[in-house]
């Protein structure tokens, strides 16, 4: 059932390596996520519909109605669940959050992957360095996210305690900046 609701679906923004790199790979002199070009002109929207790796994502967006908001000035911060990440939720979760019904929940846990303004790598470092080790951000629903090093990676962790690493950094967008993640994050 779930792959046939995906494939109903656009495809989304694709972002995920096994290792975090400061920069997206490149193609053609475009940073890459999944092997889809990434363009520097392009919003966050217009990139994730290219990524094969984030169709699940974009399912999500779509159902939640944060397509015009994602394709807004912005600038946003965005932590991008890989569909991989997605799989990491107990069997039957995604399919009952794109409900209508579960639409507000949907929207909660989707802004909670987002931080306003561009948060760079060197931005993000550069606060956990200020705090000691970690840093606190504010997401556009209103919870908050901490980042912590691990050696050269770079951990979020959400207000549950789960943690989820950043595999690629830095995916400008024209609006924004996209940090591809390994697990879906969840506010309280």
């Amino acid at each position: 059932m779930r792959k046939l609701f995906l494939m109903s679906m656009l495809a989304v923004a694709s972002f995920g390596v096994t290792s975090m790199t400061t920069e997206a790979q490149m193609m053609n002199g475009n940073p890459t996520v999944g092997g889809a070009a990434m363009y520097k002109n392009k919003n966050i929207v217009e990139n994730a519909l290219n990524s094969p790796i984030h169709t699940t994502l974009v399912a999500a967006v779509k159902a939640a109605g944060l397509v015009d908001t994602l394709m807004g000035k912005g600038p946003f911060t965005v932590f991008a669940p890989t569909n991989s990440a997605f799989d990491k939720l107990p069997a039957g979760t995604v399919e009952t959050l794109v409900r209508p019904e579960n639409k507000e929940m949907l929207t909660k846990i989707l802004t909670y992957h987002v931080v306003a303004g561009k948060m760079d790598a060197k931005k993000i470092m550069s606060r956990i360095k200020k705090g000691g080790g970690t840093a606190t951000f504010t997401t556009v629903s209103g919870d908050t996210l901490t980042a912590t090093m691990n050696g050269k990676m770079l951990i979020l962790r959400d207000e549950k305690g789960g943690t989820s690493t950043v595999t690629t950094a830095n995916v400008y967008q024209k609006n924004g900046v996209i940090h591809v993640i390994d697990t879906v994050l969840m506010p309280n």
